[in-house]
């Protein structure tokens, strides 16, 4: 390899290690891109309120709430007894409960068949990282 093409190759390199050092997910929450456990949705007191990031909540939409994951990330939800899957857009924080893991609106949870039990047994993906200083 010639002297030109090595020092383009380390400039390339070092651009791609500049852009993933600064990317605007903490370590901490994309260690935690997968996780399981309960998911349950909304009820409908909250159509029409603010959700934690300013947007009016709207039941009918594929949003969601998380504790940590950036707003504007998006993950997808599946449910671990049917495989049904939906993507949501997180912009909301919650849920409330400490086993949950996440809330969903009711469009969401009736995709992935949760709607009748209440509660699902989930497997949140992250898709696409939200950015860190919106959430």
């Amino acid at each position: 390899m010639t002297t030109r093409k090595l020092a383009s190759a380390a400039a390339l390199l070092s651009l791609i290690a500049m852009a993933l050092g600064s990317c605007a997910v903490h370590p901490a929450i994309r260690a935690a891109a997968v996780q399981e456990g309960l998911a349950s949705y909304y009820s409908n007191d909250f159509q029409g309120r603010r959700t934690s990031n300013g947007e009016i909540f709207d039941n009918r939409k594929f949003t969601a709430a998380h504790r940590t994951y950036p707003f504007g990330t998006l993950v997808r939800v599946t449910n671990l007894d049917s495989d049904e899957q939906v993507t949501v857009r997180i912009n909301d924080r919650g849920p409330v409960k400490p086993e949950r893991i996440i809330d969903l609106t009711y469009a969401a949870a009736q995709k992935i068949g949760i709607v009748r039990s209440g509660l699902g047994h989930v497997r949140v993906d992250v898709l696409e990282w939200g950015k860190r200083g919106s959430s």
